[in-house]
């Protein structure tokens, strides 16, 4: 049984449309079920990145915010 492979990928101090380019080139690198952690600090990441896994296909597991600072985990699914 394959393990899911979980990735970090920190944009903090990028902003729009930077960290979601990031985000979709990281998430076009990795194989199907993989787990991507993504650390971001541009307020617009709460809507890019929820329209962005909606559009793509791609499952958006969670989004917190935590001292100025936003987790999202995005599971590769689809395509």
């Amino acid at each position: 049984m394959l393990r899911e492979q979980n990735v970090i990928l920190d944009v903090t101090g990028h902003k729009c449309p930077v960290p979601v380019l990031r985000v979709r080139r990281m998430l076009e690198s990795l194989p199907q079920g993989a787990i991507l952690k993504v650390m971001a600090s541009d307020s617009m990441t709460q809507i890019d990145v929820p329209h962005f896994c909606q559009e793509s296909g791609y499952d958006l597991l969670e989004m917190t915010e935590e001292k100025a600072v936003f987790y999202f985990l995005i599971k590769k699914t689809g395509e």
